[in-house]
C-alpha cells in the first residue's frame, strides 16, 4: 500500500484537531469534577455548622454549671 505523502501544514492541522479535542475532552471532565467539589464543600459546611452549633451549646452548659457551683460555694 502505497503512503499518502503528508505537508508540514497537513501535519499541524492533525495535531491542531488532536489537541482540540483533547480540551474539550478535559473541559467536560474538569466541569463533572468542579460540581462534586462544590458538592463536597456544600456538605462540609453544612458537617461544620452542625459542629460548631454543637460546640457552642456544650460551652454554653458548661459555662451555667460553672456559675451554679461558684455560687454553691459562695453560699457554703
Amino acid at each position: 500500500m502505497k503512503g499518502k505523502n503528508i505537508t508540514i501544514d497537513d501535519l499541524a492541522i492533525m495535531v491542531q484537531r488532536g489537541f482540540s479535542e483533547a480540551a474539550k475532552n478535559n473541559g467536560a471532565r474538569f466541569d463533572g469534577v468542579d460540581k462534586r467539589l462544590d458538592k463536597v464543600e456544600k456538605r462540609l459546611d453544612r458537617i461544620e455548622k452542625l459542629i460548631l452549633a454543637d460546640h457552642k451549646e456544650r460551652i454554653e452548659k458548661l459555662e451555667l454549671q460553672v456559675k451554679e457551683l461558684k455560687d454553691l460555694i459562695a453560699f457554703n
